[in-house]
């Protein structure tokens, strides 16, 4: 007798994301997501401080949060204190720092804690794909505001605050990734870091800053995160170790007010980020944090300089880019009517893979279509010349475009 079959998909809950395709595997010319430089991963270093710490504290692991209580790993949060006050001009204490498996846990637990269906948050026009598409399933408003190569535009932010106000619309937060912005590249002038600000108190709106990418800064100066401002409490921040070290590494940072981060905790169910992870992380950091980033800046700024010179190559003047001056995205504009949806399937066809510009707007109806990301970190320097020559072809033959 055979088993009638369950169907699963009566029981599913509603407002579920589309089905997941098979994963297709490793592309070659891969420019997509956040990976990172395998050679520039520190491998000796990392199994050192593994070894070390698994011989002091392994034992440890037998307890649950035996690293430092459900804030997460306290030698790791205390680098952060002193990582974050040197480099991002920001003074916490460890009880104001919660480790998260990756920036992205950062994300959902703040929207578990703040964000209702129907509620309002404001976002850079082109924004980080994951806070779009969890807004979305929340079924929350999103309001995106134009960007210049100075970042969020602030004139119009405010008149968008104003404009709600009169309709008694009040947004939970204002989300930005002011310090090489995913997906533009772009940093937010220290004027227009003071004027958000100004504008967050005005308005009562608090700023949910993503700092993912700031240790990626390769040129210029290292403008100081807006948490640094701050002198009150209206400034949500979150960081990252996925870029700076490598995204399998799954490691990243919340820093709130107490009274917030008591509200965060509940909603952080996994009983504590992996100890081993963070014990390791910790120990690498103390004795390694700048001769690592020195090394990854370098490399990525090689390989920005490849995509430019690439671009410039085989799409020549038609297609409009932002040359950022660090991390590891480059925004590429091709001509009105161009859609960047289009040509997809057949570059995988020729190995290579990128992130069509819709998947980044907060209007995807209305901007994005003639747009593309272009993630370096993954490919050498002699993939990205053979990738984007590929990617040309293809753009010439399945987009009418040259």
């Amino acid at each position: 007798m055979t088993d009638k079959l369950l169907d699963y998909s009566k029981l599913y809950a509603t407002g579920l994301p589309s089905p997941a395709g098979r994963w297709e595997g490793i592309y070659e010319y891969n420019f997509t997501t956040g990976h990172g430089n395998p050679d520039l991963i520190p491998i000796d270093d990392f199994i050192e401080s593994a070894t070390k710490t698994l011989k002091r504290s392994g034992r440890n692991l037998a307890i649950y949060y035996s690293d430092g209580g459900p804030l997460g790993n306290l030698e790791l949060r205390q680098f952060l204190v002193e990582k974050l006050a040197k480099h991002r001009g920001v003074s916490v204490s460890v009880d104001e720092i919660m480790i998260t498996s990756g920036s992205t846990q950062g994300i959902l637990l703040i929207n578990d804690t703040f964000l209702e269906s129907g509620d309002t948050i404001i976002t850079e026009l082109f924004s980080y794909a994951g806070v779009l598409r969890n807004a979305e399933r929340r079924k929350v408003n999103v309001i995106g505001i134009p960007m210049d190569e100075d970042g969020m535009r602030m004139d119009i932010l405010a008149s968008t605050l104003a404009d709600l106000r009169t309709k008694g619309v009040k947004p939970k937060y204002i989300y930005t990734i002011p310090t090489l912005q995913n997906p533009t590249g772009t940093v937010m002038s220290m004027e227009r870091r003071k004027e958000i600000l100004r504008l967050s108190i005005e308005y009562q709106v608090p700023i949910f800053e993503d700092e993912c990418y700031a240790d990626l800064v390769f040129e210029g100066e290292w403008e100081h995160a807006i948490r640094s401002l701050d002198q009150s409490n209206h400034v949500l921040h979150i960081g990252s170790f996925s870029k700076s070290l490598a995204p399998g590494v799954r490691l990243g940072y919340v820093v709130a007010p107490e009274d917030v981060m008591s509200q965060l905790l509940p909603s952080k169910i996994d009983v504590g980020t992996n100890m081993i992870t963070a014990m390791m992380v910790a120990d690498f950091l103390q004795g390694h944090y700048e001769e690592h980033n020195s090394a990854l800046r370098a490399g990525l700024r090689r390989k920005r300089d490849a995509v430019v010179a690439a671009l410039g190559e085989h799409f020549g003047p038609s297609v409009d880019f932002y040359q950022p001056r660090g991390g590891m995205f480059i925004w590429v504009r091709f001509p009105e009517g161009v859609d960047t949806n289009v040509p997809l399937a057949a570059a995988k066809r020729e190995g290579v893979i990128y992130n069509p510009g819709k998947e980044w707007s907060a209007d995807p109806q209305n901007h994005g279509s003639n747009y593309l990301r272009i993630c370096y970190g993954l490919p050498s320097e002699s993939q990205i010349w053979e990738g984007i020559g590929r990617m040309a072809k293809v753009f010439n033959q399945e987009a009418s475009f040259s």
